[in-house]
């Protein structure tokens, strides 16, 4: 794998270096000693293990049975294959406008079945009516300075929202209440916004949850992320995107989504706060 300018990948890379350390180092073994075994040099274990060189898949399995843990090597590997794309800026996933974006998604939406949505301040894309999407599109694509594709990338938007009518599926989904408060467009789309929200939390295969202003917090509010079956999590920052695979980082990122289950509210609960919300805005 290729070195990347991103400070992002250096420290994922030097926490895959120390996890390695750590692991050699419960042994009782030395550098020098797990170099023998391994057939290769002491200064490549330095390397790798300062995360100055990528591993290679073979470097991680000889890592896992050398250390007597053979059972860690997928977790290994994911890991490693998922440094390099982990982080990828908005400047170079955007640099044509935000159509590429949307429709890059557009297989991982196709083959999950069971989602996982967390989202601080705004409705979900999935749920987005296209004149609140429109809204949003709009202003990302000004403050980023984008060409202007808002709305090719808005019928992508749109066309990918099919897959939350599918009864094969299955949809968690999680918004603090200030995501029902922040308006984008005016009343008239905002309104529309939340009367959409509610007919889709009425889906069979749709659950629904909101944290209120006054929950008594056990989970901290946390950025947005979108849990994607078992297989990755895709949480958007300000000025990138980070896609999360390794099955350790999952698994918090799992017990993240529970924490916030539970002090989330459902049912008639949940849609008094969207239709307080809705009055709100009359």
């Amino acid at each position: 794998m290729t070195n990347s300018p991103s400070s992002a990948v250096q420290a994922a890379r030097r926490a895959l270096g120390q996890r390695l350390k750590e692991m050699r180092q419960r042994t009782g073994m030395t550098a020098r000693s797990l170099a023998d075994r391994a057939g290769w040099s002491e200064s490549k274990t330095s390397r790798l293990e300062n995360g100055k060189t990528s591993p290679s898949d073979a470097d991680l399995r000889a890592y896992a049975e050398l250390c007597g843990a053979p059972e860690v090597y997928a977790d290994l590997l994911a890991s490693a294959h998922g440094i390099e794309g982990m982080y990828v800026e908005w400047r170079r996933l955007q640099r044509d406008g935000m159509r590429h974006a949307q429709q890059a998604h557009v297989p991982l939406y196709e083959r999950t079945r069971r989602f996982r949505i967390y989202e601080p301040g705004v409705i979900p894309g999935i749920l987005q009516t296209k004149d609140y999407a429109r809204a949003i599109m709009r202003t990302i694509s000004a403050f980023r300075r984008l060409p202007d594709d808002v709305e090719a990338a808005l019928e992508v938007r749109m066309q990918r929202q099919r897959v939350v009518r599918d009864a094969g599926r299955c949809f968690g989904i999680i918004l603090e209440e200030a995501a029902l408060r922040a308006r984008f467009g005016s009343r008239e789309v905002m309104t529309e916004q939340l009367e959409h929200l509610l007919s889709i939390a009425s889906l069979p295969h749709v659950s629904f949850g909101v944290v209120p202003f006054a929950a008594d917090r056990r989970m901290w509010p946390l950025e947005g992320f979108w849990l994607f079956d078992n297989e990755q999590v895709i949480i958007e920052l300000a000025t990138a995107q980070i896609a999360v695979k390794q099955p350790s980082e999952i698994k918090t990122y799992e017990r993240m989504f529970s924490a916030l289950a539970s002090i989330a509210c459902y049912g008639k609960h949940a849609r008094t706060l969207v239709a307080d919300a809705v009055q709100a805005l009359r």
